[in-house]
């Protein structure tokens, strides 16, 4: 059975962990999920950590930047202690994140973040169930998440 770790913040304005444990229970029903909520972005590279020491296979973390110049530093250092994770275990850490100037109306943040919460959590299955080739048929695709693809170029 594989196991998936789902790392969110309260900090983040959607509820991303649930709509990403809904989509990898529906993409591979022989799973365990276990979820592990931190205060903000800054929280999430340890919370990836313990997740992949208690044995999970991989995990989505999803993270939510405010509009401040502070929130921006806070992500880049989220982001390079993700990285780190993922070198040091050998296991992948999706990094979901929604960065609130991407839109100024409320619902187009909430369609961003479910659109990338979803891609990414199927993702996520992809690579932990099929391996690192899962993904190989889309390269070069122009694959977006919480936007729409923007295509390949010929």
């Amino acid at each position: 059975m594989r196991k998936y770790g789902v790392a969110d913040t309260t900090f983040s304005r959607v509820n991303m962990g649930d709509i990403a444990e809904r989509t990898i229970r529906k993409d591979d029903n022989d799973c365990e999920i276990v979820r592990y909520t931190v205060p903000g972005i800054k929280d999430l590279p340890v919370a990836a950590k313990k997740l992949i020491d208690s044995g999970c296979d991989g995990v989505i973390t999803l993270g939510w930047v405010g509009r401040t110049q502070l929130d921006k530093y806070s992500y880049i250092s989220s982001s390079i202690g993700l990285i780190m994770v993922q070198i040091l275990t050998s296991k992948h850490v999706i990094d979901v994140t929604v960065h609130e100037e991407e839109a100024e109306h409320p619902d187009d943040l909430v369609r961003i973040a479910e659109d990338r919460a979803t891609k990414h959590a199927r993702n996520l299955v992809r690579l932990v169930r099929d391996g690192g080739k899962s993904l190989r048929e889309y390269a070069g695709k122009g694959l977006r998440q919480g936007y729409e693809n923007a295509g390949e170029l010929d």
